[in-house]
């Protein structure tokens, strides 16, 4: 539990992910839940099996992007904690984002007037707030600037989220 904290503090800026070791269990079970919950969340809005294909896509495609930037910078020996610092923080806002949708939900439910414009401007805060992380993250590990970072997480955003996005409209 010591663990998720500290790497939850990772959401809120405050934790440096390189000081952070994950252990294999942990490992598994943040990739566990990144999957469940993805297949729950994607399964709702779409067909339970497109769903889980896409989210099978993003998993490949952030495991990708990490070892991709990992082995250009060579940093391989980071993997572990690279890609479990992102994925408990990508967790994290695909909780809220969850959270976000039964609230949408409720709201249409009791035909409250702005419940989509509500959610949109939840769900772009949550957007923001997820590559400022993901910016957070990259900058504390490699050093990097923050206008470099903060490409580099917009990168990730679309490698991770659009390419699958795309492939499942083909």
């Amino acid at each position: 539990m010591r663990l998720l904290i500290k790497y939850l503090g990772l959401c809120w800026f405050i934790n440096n992910p390189a000081d952070l070791v994950p252990t294999k269990s942990f490992m598994w079970k943040t990739v566990a839940f990144y999957l469940i919950s993805g297949m729950i969340v994607e399964g709702l809005i779409s067909d339970p099996a497109d769903g889980t294909l896409e989210v099978l896509l993003r998993t490949i495609m952030a495991f990708s992007s990490v070892a991709t930037l990992l082995f250009v910078t060579k940093k391989w020996q980071y993997f572990n904690q690279l890609f479990t610092a992102i994925f408990v923080c990508e967790n994290f806002i695909m909780t809220l984002a969850t959270v976000t949708e039964g609230l949408y939900f409720w709201m249409v439910m009791s035909h409250y007037e702005r419940a989509e414009e509500l959610s949109i401007g939840i769900g772009v805060l949550l957007v923001g707030w997820y590559l400022a992380i993901v910016s957070y993250i990259l900058r504390q590990f490699f050093f990097y600037k923050t206008g470099v970072s903060v490409i580099l997480a917009f990168s990730y955003f679309v490698l991770t989220y659009g390419i699958p996005m795309l492939f499942m409209d083909i």
